[in-house]
């Protein structure tokens, strides 16, 4: 993988032809790819317990393949991903990482090659659009999120606070209904698909849905003075679900957005739960913007004794306590590079993740991105964790990705 790598990066830039485009009188068809190379290298904390290496060099390659399909009001999309990893890639060279796993069918997901090699399809769905309706059928990305860092509204295949790479968001096996009654509201309904874990399968999960667990949320929309105010409610894996969401601007300069949710869980023994997050945003004119946010979660761990209990029974978060507090910047440094940086606190142990991230743009349709996390806090110990922060690998990665 890293002579893939290097192949890559010893290649020269250039600018891309559109790969395939045709235009009708009221048809269209486009096809597009994206290649990326990828390579990590991790510095675990010292557990054999929780760790199977100290120390971590791998790589990996995808490429994603894009079809949509428009006439008549009916839309097509089509996404397949093949990639090529091992196992240290896909978790990040850890066996604690932030990742949630992605509850869809596992009827479109090929493993072979000794399991060094996935094909997946990402996306197939089919949409139709009337004056004021839209319908959309099949694999689809669900985004209910408001905020940036903490998104607790965001049920479905979420982004990590630390992940700044959000150009394609996962695909889950979903329909969804919007109508727009007027020019300022909206009312959306999802039903996802949810399958239960299957270790036997390439994606860990089942092929036939648990329909018992299906999710159905309705989300109504309003844009009120300068902010838009959305209520969430309906249903994720049977629990009842009263939420909501804003986003907007004061002033004329400060950014805010907010969301969060009550769940009442339908299993006995089990404490309503309550998440919300509220951050802030400004944007200067030298292109520096700052966010600050905090997030809240009642089922979060009350101390660091309880936090391989609270990961298994909250698996819809990322966040194992609960209070914390997340400061993030982006800024452009020249028209071709661009940086990020976010730092996440945990108020519990006072643990604390750093990272950083930047883009350069080699072309206009190839870019190199490097990344580094740095993890502060107390280690684990035989497998316990003393901090949450503090059982992150330091990392550092950088990719060469190709848009065609």
């Amino acid at each position: 993988m890293l002579r893939l790598l290097i192949t890559f990066l010893l290649c020269l830039p250039y600018t891309a032809q559109a790969f395939y485009q045709w235009q009708g009188d009221d048809s269209s068809i486009e096809l597009r790819g994206l290649v990326r190379a990828s390579s990590i290298i991790a510095n675990n904390a010292n557990d054999e317990v929780l760790f199977a290496k100290d120390k971590i060099l791998t790589g990996a390659g995808f490429g994603r393949l894009m079809f949509d399909a428009q006439t008549s009001g009916l839309s097509f999309e089509l996404h397949a991903v093949q990639s090529v990893s091992d196992t240290e890639f896909r978790t990040g060279g850890t066996q604690i990482s932030a990742v949630i796993e992605i509850e869809r069918s596992d009827a479109l997901h090929w493993r072979f090659r000794n399991d060094h090699a996935d094909l997946v399809v990402d996306r197939l769905n089919m949409q139709f659009s009337g004056d004021n309706i839209n319908i959309k059928l099949g694999r689809q990305a669900v985004n209910l999120a408001a905020t940036f860092y903490f998104t607790p509204n965001d049920f479905f295949a979420p982004f990590a606070a630390q992940t700044f790479y959000r150009t394609y968001k996962t695909g889950v096996d979903a329909a969804r209904l919007d109508w727009q009654w007027d020019d300022l509201s909206q009312l959306s309904v999802y039903t996802v698909l949810n399958y239960p874990t299957d270790l036997t399968h390439s994606g860990n999960r089942q092929t036939a849905p648990n329909w018992n667990e299906t999710s159905i949320l309705a989300r109504v929309s309003t844009l009120m003075g300068s902010f838009e105010w959305a209520i969430l409610l309906g249903q994720d894996h049977g629990d009842d679900i009263v939420g909501l969401d804003f986003q907007g601007e004061l002033f004329d300069w400060l950014g805010v957005r907010g969301e969060g949710h009550l769940r009442f869980p339908d299993e006995q023994g089990q404490s309503r739960d309550t998440k919300f997050s509220l951050g802030l945003e400004h944007r200067f004119e030298n292109t520096l913007t700052l966010r600050l946010e905090q997030f809240y979660q009642r089922s979060g761990a009350s101390n660091e004794q309880d936090y391989l209990l609270n990961k298994q029974v909250n698996t819809n978060t990322f966040f194992l306590a609960k209070n914390y507090t997340a400061l993030g910047a982006t800024y452009e440094i020249t028209p071709l590079l661009n940086s990020d940086a976010v730092w996440i606190y945990n108020y519990l142990d006072s643990s604390n993740l750093l990272a950083l991230y930047a883009t350069y743009s080699l072309s206009d349709e190839s870019e190199l991105s490097m990344g580094v996390n740095l993890p502060v806090g107390d280690p684990p110990e035989n497998g316990t964790l003393n901090s949450e922060f503090g059982s992150y690998p330091k990392s550092a990665n950088v990719e060469y990705r190709v848009y065609f």
